[in-house]
Formats: C-alpha cells, sequence, structure tokens
C-alpha cells in the first residue's frame, strides 16, 4: 500500500511539473526565443568552457595532494614489482601531461575563437603536416610503451627453470581456493576434475595411481618462503576465475580444461610488511573506523566488528557469481626456517585419503 501511495504521489508531482513547464513556456512566448546563438550566448559559453577549465584543473590538483600517493605503487612486495609500478607511473605521467595540454588547448580555442557577429570563421579543410605530427606523435609514443611493457612482461613470464622455483598450484572453483604443492619432491601429481571423490576426500581429482601426487599437499592457506622463487600453475573447476594477488603485482587467468602459469619471488614477508609506516596507517585507519561502527552496533546489542590486520591476499578478478567478492585466500610470506614447518605439520595426500 505504500508502495503505491508513493506511486500516485509522484505522479502528481510529474504532472505538476509538466504544468508548471507549460506556464512558463506560455508566459515567455513573446520574448526572443531564437533557435540561433547571438554574440551574447556565445560570450556566456566562452565563459563557461574556461570555467570548466579551472573546474578540471583544481579538481585534479585536489585528488592528487589527497590521494595521490599511490600507496599501491609503493608496496610491491615481488622481485619484479617495481618494473611493473615504473611501468604504470611512466603510462600515468605521460597521460596527465597530455591531458594538461589537450584540455587547455581545447577549452581555451573555444574561448579565444567564439562565434561573433561578423566574424568569418577560418578553417583548412586538410593539413598534411599537422595531420603527420598529430599521428606520428602517438603512435611513436605508444610503440615505446608497448614495447617496453612487452620485454617487461617476457621477463616476468620466464621462469628460469635452473633457479629450481618452488611450484604450487592454485586450484579455483565457485567461490574458494586452493594451494597443491609438490611434497618433497616438488612435483605435482597429474590431476583431472573427473577423478574428484568427495567420499573419498579428493577434493581436486588427483590421480591417486600416479606416485607424485602420494607427498601432494593440499591447504587452504598460502605459505611462501621468502627470496624463494614460486612457479604457480593454476586450474579451475567450473567457470572462468582471475588468481589476483595485488601486492605481488600478479595475475593470470584459471581457465577451465587447461593449466594456466605464472611466476614471481616474493621479496617481503608478511611481518615486514605489517611494520611499514604506509601500511601501519592504513591498518590504524581502518581500525579507527571499525571501532566507531562497533559502538553502534553494541548500542543495538550486536556483537562488535574486529580489529582488522593486514594480510596478503590471493583473490578472484573475474565476476565468477554470487559470492565472487567474497573468493580470496590468505597468503602468508615468513622465512624458509617457518615455512618448512609449517610445511611438516601439514597431512600429504595419501595419508588424507579416506579409505572405503
Amino acid at each position: 500500500m505504500t508502495a503505491l501511495l508513493t506511486i500516485i504521489v509522484l505522479v502528481f508531482i510529474t504532472i505538476a511539473i509538466w504544468q508548471m513547464v507549460k506556464i512558463f513556456d506560455l508566459a515567455n512566448a513573446n520574448n526572443e526565443n531564437s533557435q540561433i546563438a547571438n554574440d551574447k550566448d556565445n560570450r556566456v559559453n566562452g565563459y563557461l568552457m574556461l570555467g570548466f577549465l579551472a573546474f578540471i584543473y583544481v579538481i585534479t590538483i585536489v585528488c592528487v595532494v589527497k590521494w595521490g600517493d599511490l600507496p599501491l605503487l609503493s608496496n610491491s612486495a615481488s622481485e619484479h614489482g617495481p618494473q611493473i609500478d615504473n611501468l604504470m607511473i611512466i603510462s600515468l605521467v605521460i597521460i596527465f601531461i597530455v591531458q594538461t595540454i589537450t584540455q587547455f588547448l581545447l577549452h581555451y580555442f573555444a574561448f579565444k575563437y567564439k562565434g561573433e557577429k561578423g566574424k568569418k570563421a577560418f578553417f583548412y579543410a586538410d593539413n598534411d603536416k599537422l595531420e603527420f605530427i598529430w599521428t606520428i606523435i602517438p603512435v611513436i609514443t605508444l610503440a615505446g610503451l608497448i614495447i617496453y611493457g612487452l620485454f617487461t612482461w617476457s621477463e616476468i613470464m620466464n621462469v628460469n627453470e635452473d633457479d629450481d622455483p618452488l611450484v604450487i598450484e592454485l586450484y579455483a572453483q565457485q567461490f574458494n581456493w586452493k594451494a597443491r604443492y609438490g611434497g618433497a619432491d616438488n612435483t605435482l601429481g597429474k590431476a583431472n576434475v573427473r577423478l574428484i571423490d568427495l567420499d573419498k576426500a579428493n577434493i581436486l581429482g588427483l590421480d591417486e595411481s600416479d606416485p607424485n601426487a602420494q607427498d601432494d599437499i593440499i591447504t587452504t592457506e598460502l605459505h611462501l618462503p621468502v627470496g624463494k622463487p614460486v612457479l604457480f600453475k593454476m586450474r579451475s573447476q567450473d567457470v572462468l576465475h582471475s588468481a589476483y594477488m595485488p601486492h605481488f603485482r600478479a595475475q593470470m587467468n584459471c581457465v577451465p580444461g587447461m593449466i594456466t602459469q605464472f611466476g614471481f619471488t616474493p621479496t617481503v614477508t608478511t611481518a615486514e610488511m605489517r611494520q611499514t609506516p604506509e601500511m601501519a596507517d592504513k591498518v590504524a585507519n581502518i581500525n579507527r573506523i571499525r571501532t566507531e561502527k562497533s559502538k553502534e552496533l553494541v548500542a543495538k546489542g550486536e556483537e562488535p566488528l574486529e580489529r582488522y590486520e593486514f594480510d596478503y591476499v590471493l583473490i578472484c578478478n573475474k565476476i565468477c557469481g554470487k559470492s565472487h567478492y567474497n573468493m580470496q585466500m590468505k597468503i602468508i610470506v615468513e622465512s624458509q626456517e617457518d615455512y618448512e614447518a609449517w610445511l611438516k605439520e601439514q597431512k600429504i595426500f595419501k595419508n588424507s585419503l579416506v579409505q572405503n
């Protein structure tokens, strides 16, 4: 009933506004209402163009001052992270310079050459020299960025097998992640989605007859030793997912029916990242907000929010379904000793199988 009354009121308000507009049009019927812009109209529009130009620059300066520290370009935790950040910064600087110059020219010329009575517009039908200049400059700039990007990407993706990287499988399914370690031999056993047997706790479809699969370790938390190259093999059980680890500047699609891969070397432990001034400030700010929110919840008789503590995270960067937002897994980067101690506590595949 309330919804019906609301709709009726909105309909009456719309009708009233429509009638008022008609009355306003009738009141101004005798006034000059030419559809052709005069000198006054052109001057107004010219000044509005300058005003909008000033607005663009002011809002840009405010955003840069307030949010321009670019925290996501200062906290990389992988060996290749600074290369990615450098490429991003170069792109942003070029875009900023081009935007500043082109917007100034656009709005200034719109003001300077505004229409005036008796003035005839002068234009070139074509100008080969100008067209060559504004074509070749973007071509050279974009070619440089693309070539630099390709070399950077190639260097990142060419994982050197001589470095004996730690091999880990990331298994994506709606809506969670599983990590599989190769065990003592650092070799992942064969697996196929058709071999999944929940009754036997074979949740990733490992081939039970494959010797390399016997010592594999399946976990719901990802542990990485600092300074050790890691090669991720990625699979998806159902739909297209994307393994995204923002602090490690790593992202790769997980495609059903095929294996994709991405490698990097972690350089900053979780404990070290928590102690950086930028992260400490961010965590403190989040907890201030949570404290205020918790006061409201407690006043309503609800449970307060838990205090936030930073952790690296693996998230899905593809919209893979209704619980996509919650598809994440904690990543812990630690010393080699702590990693080995944690690994010894995990069950190997052959010991985790349920015997019928």
